[in-house]
């Protein structure tokens, strides 16, 4: 049997053997452009002293072999002249499997040492030779994969790099500025730490790459010993280290490094302390070095304290929300290299591989701006490999299978053109040869036997990324377009840009352009900046045009105008409209038709993310799918307060979206209340766990205890509002010989308790920087507002049985357990409400206290306004008073009609015959247009209704939801239906007047 993912040498060995030679692997021969002159090399080695023989009987039983070397020979300056130098090596190599050769030339980096600067140089850079020329004769030959040679050229980048620290730390060790923990490595604990960037990074360095590094140090842990000072001596060593890397000697160099990366370059040390870094991250980091630390890696010197860093930063690098602002910053990079000569256009000779169209770049900028934008939000996108984040995206669905392919393909081809470009004289470079002779070594060393076929197949590539790039990242609207004219410069509005408007339906054109000019004067926060308010004009097309299509434009302009007047900051939110035009026209829907959903989004921007989301246009989320998405950005936060925060975002962001869905007609009036209560009951499960945990901090827990939180009112019955209180009551049980909790703390049990909701009551309500999740109603305990806060489950059911009112056993019929220790006391407690509500009743006395409880509601609360659908005479509150008393005037003989929810209560009190079928139809049907059209208001508007100042498009939605013709008709059916309604409530219960008991 195949041993797999064994470790140890023993089992490198047996895989290397199986693995075959690489003379018996090479399965590419290129072709020589000029064999004649390739010839003349081929007889230099055949002559050699020492190896001529050995080569000539290779080709002799070998011709492949011949033609292959003849190929490399012909085709590679600088090969050639590894292989001339010492033909040795070179038939080593051949003699030997790669992935074997790789790993020893790794370790042997690993180990280097010496007693002098110019011993250690030496050796590394004999290793890097025999990489060098390890890596091209395997690559060329097809023996090995792109990955292979990329991840041994970044593990020899690192192995070298710890073995230069390693010769500088011990030299500083010699002359007394040092004291390392371990002699034999003194980088562990030594607090220096080297940060590989960039495709170093990643694992995927080019042939003859540059390695990109930040070095800094951490002044807490170096042991430095004497009067050495840790600033000073850590930038002697890292010039040293650059030195022992890049200075070119009779043996060449390692690699050229570049320090350029580290904040502010320009007026920064060449080694930064880590409290500066970190200031520096936290007060002036830019988006372009946030893409850059995505592929940062701890690669030498004090790894732990390196991986350490990177995690401090993380908030930094990855937002908690969906980062749109960092794409025009990544932009604006792309834009400068397209001014380059020749990135304008697809082309072969002379192009750039890399930074052209169609490039390399283009690949990693596609795969790093999608990064940055969702990686916040989803851990799984945070990698720094750019073909393992391909995949990472299209599992995503952030993108098509066939886009991840054929990105996929492109990168993989133009990375190995990249390196055949360098084997050609060792040098870093991603520009195509501009003559036909270069060009046609390069399709040669790529295995092509022709240059048109290659030709064929790189602008094939090149014309996909091209594509796939500029559908993500290049509509970038101007300030003219297909709409017409749009100039708002200047004292006077530009005649033009005034037709144009009336055309698209602005009535008062004059208004509408001194509106949009004047938020170019910086009246608002959100236009002050000046990048805020270029934003903005190059929006200007697809803005007006959008909230041209809505059904009154000035409207929907006046309240674009007062929602930008709200908005704290523009840039993030002008850059998330520019890249995603479907959004903003979803944007200007909801100015339109939902003012007070627009108010949220101007208050927290950030809930916008969730429509991008490529999950909003699938299903409702489930229970699970809520509960899966909270615990996931709940574990991302460090601590409780942040817990809280994220909760929030998380609340606000689904909210938002059940509201769009309304909108955008995915969801159904009548399901959005089931929605909202399910999202509301995840929210408090997990705010419930977080709860706990904090207060065991300090408090403990009480052993063997059990705790649950019982949903009330409208989120018990799955009838929630976008404005809908939580009415909850907290309940527990505690082993009767534990009397405290059991942390450092200590609390007696009710004091326990009672303090755990009062923290669950803060959790949810109170306000922090990201507002509040929802308001809560405690005073459904026993007893209200005079009981204890939270409720001993024994002493609770011994109220309901003995002293609770009617209206309490009412209220009851929805209680519903939504957050519990155990699935056996959450039972427990159904069981015991269950019991409560089958009890035997006076009927009569019964049907009194429930008049009398609606007159009592009616005096206080009483309207004649129709649209107060929930106070209304035959409004919502006669529905439910007629389903609760139904349910505990015959839950003793039928328990099977008990329903949380008014409408499956009056459903199954129809079936088992308690309530005639044409009284159940119509209560059903007033149930349900009084939901939907109740939803509706909740979701777009924040105070009254008053249908004459409502917004068009809110009045719109109201029809839609009901299925009248027209507004005028909705009223009438309503009016009509709630007289109904009344009608029937005093026919099974009674006239509503208060009996004197």
């Amino acid at each position: 049997m195949e041993k797999k993912d064994s470790v140890g040498p023993n089992s490198h060995a047996a895989d290397d053997a199986a693995k075959g030679a690489l003379i018996d692997r090479i399965r590419i021969v290129p072709e020589a452009p000029d064999s004649a002159r390739a010839a003349l090399f081929v007889d230099d080695l055949l002559n050699h002293d020492d190896m001529g023989g050995t080569f000539r009987t290779c080709f002799q039983d070998r011709p492949l072999i011949a033609g292959y070397l003849t190929g490399v020979l012909g085709n590679s300056p600088y090969l050639r002249d590894l292989i001339l130098s010492d033909p040795a090596r070179a038939f080593g190599i051949l003699q030997e499997a790669p992935e074997k050769r790789i790993r020893r030339l790794l370790q042997d980096a690993s180990e280097a040492r010496a007693e002098d600067e110019a011993s250690i140089m030496r050796q590394l850079r004999h290793l890097k030779q025999d990489l060098a020329l390890t890596l091209g004769l395997a690559d060329i030959g097809g023996a090995v994969e792109l990955d292979q040679v990329t991840r041994a050229l970044a593990g020899f980048a690192d192995a070298a790099l710890n073995a230069g620290a390693r010769f500088c730390l011990n030299d500083l060790a010699r002359r007394g500025k040092f004291s390392p923990l371990d002699p034999e490595k003194p980088e562990v604990g030594s607090g220096l730490i080297v940060l590989a960037m960039g495709k170093h990074g990643a694992n995927e360095l080019n042939y003859s790459s540059d390695i990109d590094l930040i070095v800094l140090y951490d002044p807490a842990k170096a042991p430095m010993s004497g009067s050495a000072e840790a600033p000073v001596e850590f930038v002697r060593l890292t010039r040293r280290l650059v030195k022992i890397m890049q200075d070119r000697t009779e043996d060449g160099y390692v690699f050229r490094t570049d320090l350029r990366l580290r904040p502010d370059p320009g007026a920064t040390p060449l080694a930064m302390s880590v409290p500066a870094a970190l200031v520096y991250y936290e007060s002036l980091g830019q988006n372009w070095e946030r893409a850059a630390l995505i592929k940062a890696r701890a690669c030498a010197g004090d790894v732990p304290a390196g991986e350490a860093f990177l995690h401090e930063i993380v908030p930094f690098i990855w937002r908690k929300y969906l980062d749109f602002a960092a794409i025009a910053d990544v932009q604006s990079i792309k834009r400068q290299i397209h001014m380059h000569k020749g990135h304008g256009v697809l082309a072969v000779a002379g192009h750039n591989v890399k930074l052209g169209r169609g490039g390399i770049r283009e690949v990693e900028f596609f795969v790093q701006t999608q990064q940055l934008i969702a990686g916040g939000r989803n851990p799984a996108l945070r990698g720094r490999r750019t073909l393992d984040m391909l995949n990472a995206l299209s599992n995503a669905d952030w993108i098509r299978l066939r886009t991840r392919d054929e990105m996929r393909d492109a990168y993989v081809f133009l990375r190995n053109v990249e390196h055949r470009i360098q084997m050609l004289n060792d040098e870093q470079t991603q520009l195509l040869p501009k003559d036909d002779d270069g060009l046609n070594r390069v399709s040669a060393l790529m295995g092509f036997e022709t240059f048109g076929a290659f030709e064929t197949e790189l602008l094939g590539h090149m014309q996909k990324v091209q594509l796939h790039y500029s559908e993500l990242f290049e509509e970038e609207p101007g300030l003219s377009s297909e709409l017409g004219n749009l100039v708002f410069t200047g004292d006077d509005n530009d005649p033009d840009t005034l037709e144009t408007l009336a055309r698209l339906g602005f009535r008062k054109p004059d208004e509408a352009a001194n509106i949009v000019k004047a938020w170019h004067f910086g009246r608002y926060p959100c236009t002050r900046s000046t990048k805020a308010r270029e934003r903005l004009t190059e929006m200007h097309p697809t803005l007006i045009g959008a909230l041209a299509a809505t059904d009154n434009a000035d409207a929907a302009l006046v309240a674009f105008d007062s929602f930008l007047s709200k908005l704290p900051a523009g840039v993030q939110l002008f850059s998330l409209l520019r890249s995603n035009p479907q959004l903003l026209t979803l944007l200007a829907t909801t100015m339109g038709t939902a003012p007070r959903m627009a108010e949220t989004v101007s208050k927290r921007v950030h809930v916008l993310d969730a429509v991008l989301d490529p999950a909003f246009f699938g299903a409702m989320p489930s229970v699970q799918e809520f509960r899966i998405g909270l615990d996931q950005t709940l574990s991302q936060a460090r601590f409780y307060e942040e817990a809280l925060d994220r909760a929030r975002i998380f609340a606000q962001e689904q909210q938002f979206l059940i509201g769009l869905r309304l909108l955008s007609d995915t969801l159904s009036a009548d399901r959005v209340g089931f929605a909202l209560a399910r999202l509301a009951e995840v929210v408090v499960d997990r705010t419930l766990v977080q709860v706990i945990r904090h207060v065991a901090e300090t408090h403990g827990v009480v052993p063997g205890g059990n705790i649950a939180v019982l949903a009330m009112g409208k989120l018990g019955g799955r009838e929630m509002t976008a404005s809908s209180d939580l009415d909850l009551i907290l309940l527990y049980e505690a082993p009767e010989d534990v009397k405290e909790t059991d942390g450092k703390r200590p609390l007696a049990i009710t004091q326990y308790y009672t303090r755990l909701t009062q923290r669950l009551v803060t959790a949810l309500s109170a306000p922090t920087t990201e507002g509040l999740l929802y308001e809560v109603d405690f005073r459904l305990r026993p007893s209200g507002n005079a009981g204890p806060l939270a409720t001993n489950l024994d002493g609770f059911i011994s109220y309901q049985e003995n002293s609770a009112w009617t209206w309490e056993h009412m209220a009851l019929t929805r209680a519903r357990v939504i957050a519990s220790s155990s699935p056996e006391f959450a039972q427990k407690i159904g069981d015991s409400i269950c019991e409560t509500l089958k009890k035997s009743r006076d009927v009569a006395k019964l049907a009194d206290d429930v008049r009398s409880m609606r007159a009592r509601i009616e005096k206080e609360k009483g309207t004649k306004d129709i649209w107060d659908m929930k106070q209304v005479a035959g409004g919502l509150v006669d529905i439910e008073f007629l389903a609760q008393y139904l349910q505990l005037a015959n839950a003793y003989e039928t328990p099977g009609i008990l329903a949380q929810g008014t409408e499956e209560a009056l459903e199954r009190l129809r079936e088992a015959g308690f309530l005639e079928p044409g009284d159940a139809a119509l209560l059903l049907e007033a149930l349900r247009m009084y939901q939907r059209l109740t939803q509706v208001l909740r979701l777009s508007l924040s105070g009254d209704f008053k249908p004459a100042e409502a917004p068009g498009g809110v009045l719109d939605l109201l029809v839609q939801a009901s299925g009248s013709p027209t507004f005028s008709r909705l009223e009438m059916e309503l009016a009509d239906l709630q007289a109904k309604v009344r009608t029937t409530f005093v026919s099974l219960i009674g006239e509503v007047e208060v009996v004197e008991g």
